[in-house]
Protein backbone atom coordinates (compact mmCIF):
# COMPACT_ATOMS: atom_id res chain seq x y z
CA UNK A 1 0.00 0.00 0.00
CA UNK A 2 2.86 2.35 0.86
CA UNK A 3 4.42 1.64 -2.52
CA UNK A 4 1.09 2.38 -4.23
CA UNK A 5 0.87 5.77 -2.45
CA UNK A 6 4.41 6.66 -3.52
CA UNK A 7 3.66 5.74 -7.13
CA UNK A 8 0.42 7.77 -7.05
CA UNK A 9 2.19 10.76 -5.54
CA UNK A 10 4.94 10.60 -8.16
CA UNK A 11 2.35 10.36 -10.92
CA UNK A 12 0.45 13.35 -9.50
CA UNK A 13 3.63 15.43 -9.34
CA UNK A 14 4.59 14.44 -12.89
CA UNK A 15 1.09 15.25 -14.14
CA UNK A 16 1.07 18.64 -12.40
CA UNK A 17 4.52 19.49 -13.74
CA UNK A 18 3.53 18.44 -17.25
CA UNK A 19 0.40 20.60 -17.10
CA UNK A 20 2.46 23.53 -15.85
CA UNK A 21 4.96 23.06 -18.65
CA UNK A 22 2.15 22.79 -21.16
CA UNK A 23 0.58 26.02 -19.89
CA UNK A 24 3.95 27.80 -20.02
CA UNK A 25 4.54 26.42 -23.50
CA UNK A 26 1.09 27.55 -24.61
CA UNK A 27 1.77 31.05 -23.26
CA UNK A 28 5.11 31.17 -25.05
CA UNK A 29 3.53 29.90 -28.27
CA UNK A 30 0.77 32.50 -28.01
CA UNK A 31 3.33 35.28 -27.47
CA UNK A 32 5.39 34.12 -30.45
CA UNK A 33 2.26 33.94 -32.59
CA UNK A 34 1.31 37.48 -31.56
CA UNK A 35 4.78 38.78 -32.43
CA UNK A 36 4.79 36.94 -35.76
CA UNK A 37 1.35 38.31 -36.57
CA UNK A 38 2.50 41.86 -35.83
CA UNK A 39 5.56 41.41 -38.05
CA UNK A 40 3.44 39.95 -40.84
CA UNK A 41 0.97 42.82 -40.60
CA UNK A 42 3.80 45.35 -40.77
CA UNK A 43 5.31 43.64 -43.83
CA UNK A 44 1.90 43.46 -45.48
CA UNK A 45 1.38 47.15 -44.83
CA UNK A 46 4.75 47.97 -46.38
CA UNK A 47 4.00 45.81 -49.41
CA UNK A 48 0.62 47.47 -49.81
CA UNK A 49 2.31 50.87 -49.53
CA UNK A 50 4.75 49.97 -52.31
CA UNK A 51 1.94 48.58 -54.45
CA UNK A 52 -0.01 51.81 -53.96
CA UNK A 53 3.01 53.85 -55.12
CA UNK A 54 3.21 51.67 -58.24
CA UNK A 55 -0.52 52.05 -58.83
CA UNK A 56 -0.44 55.84 -58.30
CA UNK A 57 2.50 56.36 -60.64
CA UNK A 58 1.16 54.07 -63.38
CA UNK A 59 -2.31 55.59 -63.09
CA UNK A 60 -0.90 59.10 -63.41
CA UNK A 61 1.17 58.12 -66.44
CA UNK A 62 -1.88 56.60 -68.11
CA UNK A 63 -4.02 59.64 -67.28
CA UNK A 64 -1.46 62.10 -68.66
CA UNK A 65 -2.39 62.51 -72.33
CA UNK A 66 1.05 63.96 -73.10
CA UNK A 67 2.66 60.58 -72.44
CA UNK A 68 2.27 57.43 -74.53
CA UNK A 69 2.43 55.11 -71.51
CA UNK A 70 1.39 51.84 -73.16
CA UNK A 71 4.96 50.50 -73.02
CA UNK A 72 5.92 51.84 -69.59
CA UNK A 73 6.34 49.42 -66.71
CA UNK A 74 6.48 50.78 -63.16
CA UNK A 75 8.27 48.82 -60.42
CA UNK A 76 8.49 49.88 -56.78
CA UNK A 77 11.01 48.62 -54.24
CA UNK A 78 9.79 49.35 -50.72
CA UNK A 79 13.14 48.49 -49.12
CA UNK A 80 15.13 51.03 -51.12
CA UNK A 81 12.16 53.37 -51.64
CA UNK A 82 12.79 53.36 -55.37
CA UNK A 83 10.39 53.63 -58.29
CA UNK A 84 11.81 52.34 -61.56
CA UNK A 85 10.39 53.16 -64.98
CA UNK A 86 11.16 50.58 -67.66
CA UNK A 87 9.99 50.38 -71.25
CA UNK A 88 9.86 52.72 -74.19
CA UNK A 89 8.44 56.11 -75.16
CA UNK A 90 8.45 57.85 -78.55
CA UNK A 91 10.71 60.79 -77.65
CA UNK A 92 12.97 62.43 -75.06
CA UNK A 93 10.26 64.88 -73.98
CA UNK A 94 7.98 62.01 -72.92
CA UNK A 95 10.89 60.28 -71.22
CA UNK A 96 11.57 63.38 -69.12
CA UNK A 97 7.88 64.02 -68.45
CA UNK A 98 7.32 60.43 -67.30
CA UNK A 99 10.15 60.84 -64.79
CA UNK A 100 8.63 64.08 -63.51
CA UNK A 101 5.19 62.50 -63.11
CA UNK A 102 6.72 59.61 -61.19
CA UNK A 103 8.61 62.02 -58.92
CA UNK A 104 5.43 64.00 -58.21
CA UNK A 105 3.36 60.89 -57.46
CA UNK A 106 5.93 59.09 -55.31
CA UNK A 107 7.25 61.64 -52.81
CA UNK A 108 10.09 60.27 -50.75
CA UNK A 109 10.99 57.70 -53.40
CA UNK A 110 14.00 57.83 -55.72
CA UNK A 111 13.09 57.62 -59.38
CA UNK A 112 15.13 55.50 -61.77
CA UNK A 113 14.14 56.40 -65.32
CA UNK A 114 15.22 53.53 -67.57
CA UNK A 115 12.85 54.50 -70.36
CA UNK A 116 14.31 54.05 -73.82
CA UNK A 117 13.33 56.18 -76.79
CA UNK A 118 11.74 54.18 -79.56
CA UNK A 119 10.25 56.35 -82.31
Amino acid sequence: MKRFMIVCSAAAIAFTTACGNTADGARKDAEEARENSAEAAEKSGEAIGAAMETFDVKGSLVADTRINSGDINVDTNKDTKTVTLNGTVPDAAQQTLAGEVARDKAPGYSIVNNLAIKP
